[in-house]
């Protein structure tokens, strides 16, 4: 007999309505753990409803959500200590200085040894020359690094991720997805990823799950979401589902 891998993420037919829109209509999808997968959809697909329900933070209309066995939000105070977010689009206090930021998240997470913590995600990310500095006095891709070791810094086994290299350079985002890899690698950390970015998501996951009108419309492997939709990038496949050209007529 096969030993079962428990999904570190499992989402079991979950609804969200609020008043008389539904902003996620019954979806399922598993999660294993030490994968990333993109959660693909235009404006309004609900990725952002799902994100903020497996964080533990708007409560499901029905069905359940349940991380690392934890079933949210009832029992998130489980396993909040494992998990964290990355947005280039949340801000952090733009008064304190990186270092005293980082401190204060990591003090919410009571990090261990969180000196040594901060200063050895600060060499990783290259942060240390503005370790000092107000947050709000740093460039686009500086605040992206900043957010990715806030992301990093109780080394969580679920990590989610919302256009983590939005707004950066070439340069700097592929410098920020390869750190991702590594971190998946050498934690067997589970990334759920929303990205618009289709370069990103074909490097970075090992499925997509592409949204739209709070339903799934796809759920597989990019090289086989390529196939069926018969296309040569992701790109293309997001446009077909997002202006509704069915399977067969793309192929």
């Amino acid at each position: 007999m096969h030993e079962t891998v428990s999904p570190a993420i499992a989402v079991d037919n979950l609804v969200k309505v609020y008043k008389a829109s539904t902003a996620v209509d019954g979806i399922s999808f598993r999660l294993a753990p030490g994968t990333i997968t993109g959660l693909l959809g235009g404006n309004g697909a609900g990725k952002t409803t799902t994100i903020a329900t497996i964080m533990g933070l708007v409560t499901p209309t029905a069905g359940t959500v349940t991380v690392l066995g934890a079933n949210m939000p009832r029992e998130r105070y489980r396993v909040l200590h494992r998990m964290n977010f990355e947005s280039p689009y949340v801000d952090m206090p733009m008064r304190l200085t990186v270092r005293q930021n980082l401190s204060v998240f990591g003090q919410l997470y009571a990090v261990p040894d969180l000196k040594g913590r901060i200063a050895g995600l600060a060499a990783d990310l290259e942060l240390t020359e503005f370790l000092d500095r107000p947050a709000g006095k740093l460039s686009s891709g500086q605040k992206t690094r900043v957010s990715l070791a806030k992301a990093l810094l109780n080394r969580p086994d679920v990590l989610l991720l919302d256009e983590p290299t939005a707004s950066l350079d070439p340069d700097t985002a592929d410098w920020v997805r390869g750190h991702l890899e590594r971190y998946r690698h050498d934690n067997n950390a589970t990334i759920l990823l929303a990205s618009h970015n289709m370069n990103e998501v074909e490097r970075l996951c090992d499925r997509v799950i592409i949204m739209k009108k709070g339903r799934i419309e796809g759920d597989d492997t990019p090289e086989r979401l390529l196939a069926h939709y018969g296309r040569a990038t992701l790109e293309e496949v997001f446009l077909d589902v997002a202006r509704g050209t069915s399977a067969e007529a793309a192929s």
